[in-house]
């Protein structure tokens, strides 16, 4: 018995990480993220309403690197695309290098996310997103300063 219940909910998983792809018409986009800095972006589905992006870039204060797990909505519309907006959490670090020699060095925080996308019927998608964070290091600050556009191409 624990054995057929195992295989049904590993069948039930598999389905919807299956049906990712068919809900939102993708399942990976690459591209820019570009605000107060510039990152090249990654997003990948990992259930058909959750996705990991991944970010890698240079901002005014050195470089980046962001994680964030998001939760995915699909806004409906009259259009010939695809409206959706998404918010979700994670993790930040990098290097930071100010005039100020007690402000250089490793940054690490936390950071929230919440945007707006929408996905033409080409394999196109546009975003605006706003991210603030808390940096934990080289010194305790909140950063307000996380207002971004996004392009990325869909596969």
């Amino acid at each position: 018995m624990k054995k057929v219940f195992l295989l049904l909910a590993l069948c039930f998983s598999l389905s919807f990480t299956a049906n990712a792809q068919d809900d939102n018409g993708y399942k990976n986009a690459i591209g820019v993220r570009a605000g107060w800095g510039v990152q090249a972006s990654y997003q990948r589905y990992v259930l058909p309403q959750n996705r990991v992006e991944v970010n890698l870039g240079i901002n005014r204060f050195g470089f980046d690197a962001a994680g964030i797990y998001q939760y995915v909505f699909n806004i409906p519309s009259n259009t010939k695309g695809i409206f959706k907006w998404y918010a979700g959490m994670g993790a930040t670090m990098g290097d930071w290098s100010f005039d100020d020699a007690k402000d250089e060095g490793f940054s690490f925080g936390i950071v929230g996310q919440i945007g707006l996308e929408y996905t033409f019927r080409i394999p196109l998608l546009l975003s605006f997103d706003y991210r603030p964070g808390w940096y934990f290091t080289p010194e305790s600050e909140f950063d307000w300063s996380g207002f971004a556009v996004g392009v990325r191409y869909c596969f």
